[in-house]
């Protein structure tokens, strides 16, 4: 009697709502010390999930919000992650209508949103994904002990900050992380700023000593506007210091010498999405301009095709290919796995609820 009360009072005062997406396919990858592998797997275009979002109106403008979310492999059913329930986000804050939103807890970084939601004509995901050669593993994409605040739209501008405790004893800085994001949305154009600062200290534990070192920044620049016919992409991003451009894949060639990341690199992309019918086409190109002595650059191409069946199915193909130079050791991934080599070839349906 009890729990039936306090759940109808809970249901009363608040809007809660459970979302998901469920993507899965066939993936076939070449060029790898592996061999060639084809498998069915999970997440190519967007990671398969289940995900809880809420809000109460505490009135005068205010709400208090929250969101948790997990991913699955749809292949086989168990979690992406080991050991992590809510992996993807797990937050909670307070939005006002004027002053803008405050959430608290495991987040994405600007710099990831502004990656997929604005900058790749892919979404991050497929063959073609900007993951492949932009920096985006790691903390880059979301990370946990966050505070996030995001102003309000003013004349389509809009900001975001976010600064991540490290929480190692004994510092203050040690792994701690921060963001910032400058957003401009109004009619065919959008366009962000971002800025991305990892500290990559570890703090002394027991009579381990503390490891000093460079901190990673990443600044990108992310641009698309609508024509209609066709909706035009383009990113820039300038990549700096100790973890600011990981390898998704530490030797996937089996190298004698393995790949090295770079700790100062350019990367550009430029590409399309051109509305077919029921369907989009999508297409990319990608460089990356490694600045150091290793001089190891890379070089992708990407073509897709999402047909969309109805509002929530769809189903696609795709397909991209990387030229490594001077041994480097770039792969042809997709949303949710590094790749094993330097072409790819996907083929799947996706369903969201």
């Amino acid at each position: 009697m009890i729990i039936g009360g306090f759940a109808a009072q809970a249901q009363a005062q608040s809007n809660v709502t459970i979302y998901g997406l469920v993507d899965a396919g066939i993936v076939s990858e070449r060029g790898g010390a592996a061999g060639n592998i084809t498998k069915v797997t999970s997440g190519i275009g967007g990671q398969s999930r289940i995900g809880f979002r809420g809000t109460e109106d505490l009135g005068n403008g205010l709400s208090a919000i929250f969101q948790l979310e997990t991913g699955f492999k749809a292949d086989d059913g168990t979690l992406d992650s080991t050991n992590t329930l809510f992996n993807r986000q797990a937050f909670v804050g307070l939005k006002s209508k004027d002053a803008g939103q405050l959430t608290i807890g495991r987040q994405y970084t600007p710099l990831y949103l502004a990656q997929s939601q604005v900058a790749d004509p892919f979404g991050a995901g497929y063959a073609g994904t900007i993951k492949n050669l932009f920096p985006s593993a790691g903390a880059n994409t979301r990370v946990s002990n966050a505070l996030v605040y995001s102003t309000p739209v003013i004349e389509g501008f809009s900001g975001d900050a976010l600064y991540a405790l490290g929480e190692q004893a004994g510092s203050t800085t040690a792994g701690r992380q921060f963001g910032l994001g400058l957003n401009y949305a109004q009619g065919p154009l959008n366009a962000r700023l971002v800025y991305n600062n990892k500290n990559n200290d570890t703090a002394a534990v027991g009579t381990t000593p503390a490891k000093i070192q460079d901190t990673g920044r990443n600044t990108m620049l992310a641009v698309n506007y609508d024509f209609q016919v066709v909706k035009a992409y383009f990113a820039y991003s300038a990549d700096k210091g100790v973890n600011s451009a990981q390898l998704p894949s530490a030797n996937a060639f089996g190298y004698t010498v393995a790949p090295k990341p770079s700790l100062d690199s350019n990367d550009v992309l430029v590409g399309a999405q051109i509305p077919v019918g029921a369907g989009t086409i999508m297409a990319s190109y990608i460089r990356k301009n490694d600045k150091t002595v290793n001089n190891q650059d890379a070089d992708q191409w990407a073509l897709g095709y999402l047909y969309n069946l109805s509002k929530r199915t769809g189903v696609y193909l795709a397909y991209a290919k990387i030229k490594n130079k001077n041994g480097a050791g770039y792969t042809v991934g997709n949303n949710n796995e590094a790749g094993s080599g330097d072409k790819a070839f996907n083929a799947g349906i996706r369903h969201s609820f």
